[in-house]
Parts: C-alpha cells; sequence; structure tokens
C-alpha cells in the first residue's frame, strides 16, 4: 500500500517543478524586451525624423538675375532661424511669415553683383544650414543722380525752395523712378514731383514749408529698371536745412518792398521796378524765389549788341537773382532819386547800395519775393517761378497717378 502510494505522488511534484520553471522563463524573457527599447508593438522601432529642407531662389549659381527679382528662401519640416542675403559688405533687407517658414527680401538688388544667401532653419530632426550665391546681372548702362539743387554742403535755404533733381540720363520708366524718391520732413507737408524733361524732376510742397528744420531727400535708385537695359545701382541721401521764413513783398504801384523775417517786418526798402515801356522792361508779376547771387554782375540788353537802339550795359553790385529773365534785387545807385518814386528800371528791382547790400548779405536760395502791381505775369517756368502753378496744376506733372 506504501510503495504504490509513493509512485502516484511523483508525478505531481514533477509537473508543479515544470511549471515553476516555465514561468521563471515568461518573466525573464518579458524583462529583456523591454530593455531592447521597442516602441511598437511585435519589437519595431519608429524612425528618426528627418532634418529641416531648405530652398532658395534664384537657384544656386544663377547669372544675369534681374536686379528687381524677389529673393525666397523656404523651410519645410521646420522653422527658419536666420536667414542673410549679402554683397559686399551689405545686407539686404527682408520679412519672415508669420510660421517662419518663409523669407522674402523687401528691396531691389545691386546690378551686376554677387550674393550669397546663408539660411539656418531648425525643426524636430535637428538643424539644418544651406549657404548658396547667385549674380545679378550687368546693366548695358546704369541711370545715376547728377545732381541735386540747391544742395550745397552746410547751406541755408529759404521756405520756398524746390528740391531739383538732375539725372545722367534720360528716363523712360518715370513712374519706376519717381516711387524711388522719398522727401521726409521734419515737419511734414504735403508736396509733389513734375517732370520738366525726361533727366530732370522737381519737388514742390503744396504750401512753403515749416520754418527751422531739417528735410532728408532719399533716392533708392538701385535696382530700379528705369528704361531697357538701364538699371540704378547706387543710392542717394540728401540733407537740407530749411531756416527761416524771409518774405519780400514788392509793389510796383507805390515803390516799396517789405522784407519780413518769421512774419516779424525787418526791413522797408524803397525801390524802383520795371519802367514798363515794353514787354521786355516790366517787371514781372507773382511769387518769385531767390536763387543766386553775384557782385559784380554785368547786365546787358538781350538780343542787342553795341550800337543799337536801346542797348544798355551796366556793372552793378549785391544783386540777387529772382527770375531767368535777367530780373535782380540789386544795387542802382543811379536811380536812388527815383526809388520810391518811380520806375525807372529795365524790370530789375533797383535798390540803394546800402539796402541792397543788406538784402544780399541775408538772403537765401529759396527765400519768397512776391511781386504785385504789374501786367506781366511770370511763367512757371522762368527760373524758379513753380509757384506760380496751383498745387493742384503741379501734381499733374508727376508721373505717378493720385
Amino acid at each position: 500500500m506504501s510503495s504504490v502510494s509513493l509512485r502516484r505522488r511523483t508525478p505531481i511534484a514533477a509537473i508543479a517543478t515544470a511549471m515553476a520553471l516555465l514561468l521563471t522563463a515568461s518573466c525573464s524573457g518579458g524583462g529583456s524586451t523591454t530593455g531592447a527599447g521597442s516602441t511598437e508593438a511585435g519589437g519595431q522601432e519608429q524612425p528618426k525624423a528627418a532634418p529641416p529642407t531648405i530652398k532658395i531662389a534664384p537657384a544656386k549659381g544663377t547669372t544675369k538675375v534681374r536686379p528687381d527679382k524677389t529673393v525666397v528662401v523656404a523651410a519645410s519640416g521646420g522653422e527658419l532661424e536666420s536667414v542673410t542675403v549679402s554683397a559686399r559688405g551689405k545686407t539686404v533687407e527682408g520679412d519672415f511669415d508669420t510660421a517662419r517658414s518663409r523669407w522674402r527680401s523687401k528691396e531691389p538688388l545691386r546690378p551686376g553683383t554677387t550674393y550669397t544667401v546663408q539660411a539656418k532653419a531648425t525643426g524636430q530632426g535637428g538643424p539644418a544650414q544651406v549657404t548658396s550665391t547667385f549674380t545679378t546681372l550687368k546693366p548695358k548702362s546704369t541711370l545715376a543722380i547728377a545732381d541735386v539743387t540747391p544742395a550745397i554742403k552746410g547751406e541755408t535755404l529759404g521756405v520756398g525752395a524746390p528740391i531739383i533733381v538732375t539725372f545722367n540720363q534720360p528716363v523712360q520708366d518715370k513712374a519706376a523712378v519717381e516711387r524711388a524718391l522719398k522727401v521726409e520732413a521734419e515737419k511734414p507737408v504735403p508736396g509733389a514731383w513734375r517732370w520738366i524733361s525726361d533727366n530732370q524732376v522737381i519737388y514742390r510742397t503744396a504750401k512753403f514749408w515749416p520754418a527751422h528744420q531739417k528735410v532728408t531727400f532719399t533716392a533708392r535708385l538701385t535696382g530700379v529698371h528705369s528704361g531697357p537695359g538701364t538699371w540704378g545701382a547706387t543710392d542717394r541721401t540728401t540733407t537740407l536745412k530749411i531756416g527761416a521764413a524771409w518774405i519780400s513783398t514788392v509793389n510796383v504801384k507805390t515803390h516799396t518792398m517789405i522784407v519780413r523775417k518769421d512774419g516779424k517786418i525787418v526791413q522797408r526798402m524803397p525801390i524802383s521796378a520795371g519802367k514798363a515801356t515794353t514787354r521786355e522792361y516790366t517787371t514781372t508779376n507773382g511769387t518769385h524765389l531767390t536763387m543766386e547771387r553775384g557782385s559784380p554782375v554785368v547786365m546787358t540788353s538781350p538780343g542787342r549788341k553795341k550800337g543799337d537802339p536801346g542797348y544798355y550795359r551796366e556793372v552793378v553790385e549785391h544783386a540777387v537773382r529772382i527770375s531767368n529773365s535777367g530780373e535782380y534785387v540789386h544795387s542802382a545807385p543811379w536811380s536812388v532819386g527815383s526809388q520810391g518814386r518811380a520806375n525807372v528800371s529795365h524790370g530789375c528791382i533797383n535798390a540803394s547800395p546800402s539796402q541792397a547790400k543788406w538784402f544780399y548779405d541775408n538772403f537765401h536760395r529759396g527765400d519768397v519775393v512776391n511781386i504785385t502791381g504789374t501786367d506781366r505775369e511770370l511763367e512757371w517756368n522762368n527760373g524758379w517761378g513753380f509757384w506760380q502753378l496751383s498745387f493742384k496744376q503741379w501734381k499733374k506733372g508727376s508721373a505717378l497717378t493720385t
């Protein structure tokens, strides 16, 4: 009985031992899988994210790129960290979009120039960096500013002063060039450009400049396409200083000239104006600007030679020009007896030697001389007679529609 009972218990113990071993093996196998770092069912690993892709236009190595072409840098799979477009030590300004996935330049490029583009981006896959170069086309000719008047260094100007810009060659696309011209004043007033020829444009305000301020004129011509094969290659900035409001009023009928500075009378001058026996000898009516001065100035009768009727040749002192048709405010000792009483000149404003010298010493280019009392109107293009046009008329000479 006892031997039979022993044989029946032995298989049960063996089974228990085998189950214990199986459970132990199962727990060991589970720990080994976790240690391998599998994040998906079946033990397969997820692929690692790729770094951002950066694309640049114009493409690397491109030549003959138009200077008015926009540079675009785009990133996919991340966002742009920085973009630099540069040439000859100067960088091109540009803006990112709100997602910082795209950058666009916002200014024209310089013709005949090689640009370097450097861009960096970041993303889940890590950082990315790209460097590229391209070259803009070389123009057949370049547009530049030959002169800005009045703009002598250190010069103080009157409140009527225009800004006269002369280019080195004719401008075909006047609208494109005009858009590149900016006038910024410390005391802003409306103003407009008027083209008087293919290579000259003039800026005039709607009303006189407010006195005592600085005005900055900037021509951003770089990359401006002004005509077939012609591009702007350089910018230019000029600072103008507007001084006091010197405004002179001449009444030809009462033979007087009153000079005001910032509204206050600073000089009363008896004068003699044109005798008006002919149109030529009639002083022009309207708003004049002082343009230049000289002492002495030789004045001769236009269109006549010595011996002709009406010929004259006078050497005058302290002469301030107010038109291109020969009108000046100047010293005339020979007409002092008529000054304040009668008009005996050939069209100029005659003053006594002392008062003419005072005016000469105190004038600035662009000061205002208003003349009334004659029947001959100053032409708007006679010297700096630009104030003879209303501002509405003046604006019609602009190449830009309003």
